[in-house]
């Protein structure tokens, strides 16, 4: 069994045409990076375009951001991600896509990223999504043609989430309906609740409050896929 985990996190960083910044949401990563590298797996992070990471959420009081952000080997690997041209999908046990915004307008639509995560869960891996990081679901075919999401329990960011902060006419569409769209069974509870969903390895988090629990529950699945290998 790969002891290595894929997060997935977003190259853009502008809110449509707002002005605001965006890009990754910091405690989406740090969060499930704490739980997963605690147990052993080691994170390698993939973004559309590589290189240096745009991040949002940039909160030094959460605990656990800081011990990820001072970590100088994983600070390095996320501000140097890797292409989806240079990711062996064969390497990893799952993957993991972080939110933030800027994931709305680029994971979406990336062909070679919905490839890589394709191959992880049909090689019996764990694919992952909390927050905006969903998007990266909607596109994800599997060889039988159907998509990932459909006939399956989901979570993601909500649309009244979405209203909540003003950004639904901004976003480019709302997840939630467009998980829908896919088939998916959509799950949710209030704004800002924790939420967490999961449903024949995959296991998504609705909202930033969710992530630590999505990193339990991904390491949940890996310890059952483990106990079934041996």
């Amino acid at each position: 069994m790969n002891k290595k985990v894929l997060f997935v996190v977003t190259s853009h960083d502008q809110k449509g045409d707002t002005g605001q910044k965006t890009g990754y949401y910091l405690s989406e990563v740090a969060h499930p990076w704490d739980v997963l590298h605690t147990a052993g797996y080691e994170i390698d992070f993939v973004s559309p375009q590589g290189g240096k990471a745009p991040v949002d959420g940039f909160n030094m009081d959460d605990p656990i951001n800081k011990k990820f952000w001072n970590n100088e080997t994983y600070r390095n690997k996320i501000e140097n991600t890797l292409k989806p041209s240079e990711v062996e999908a064969s390497d990893y046990a799952a993957i993991h896509y972080a939110g933030g915004h800027g994931t709305m307008w680029d994971f979406a639509d990336n062909q070679a990223l919905a490839a890589i995560a394709a191959e992880i869960y049909e090689n019996q891996g764990v694919v992952s999504a909390v927050c905006h990081g969903p998007a990266g679901l909607v596109n994800i075919k599997l060889s039988d043609g159907r998509y990932l999401v459909d006939g399956k329990k989901i979570n993601a960011f909500t649309n009244e989430e979405e209203v909540a902060l003003g950004l639904e006419e901004v976003v480019p569409y709302l997840l939630e309906s467009k998980l829908i769209e896919r088939g998916a069974q959509f799950e949710k509870s209030g704004l800002w609740q924790k939420h967490v969903t999961v449903d024949q390895r995959v296991v998504t988090g609705q909202n930033p409050q969710s992530a630590q629990g999505v990193g339990e529950a991904v390491l949940s699945e890996l310890s059952k896929i483990e106990l079934v290998q041996h």
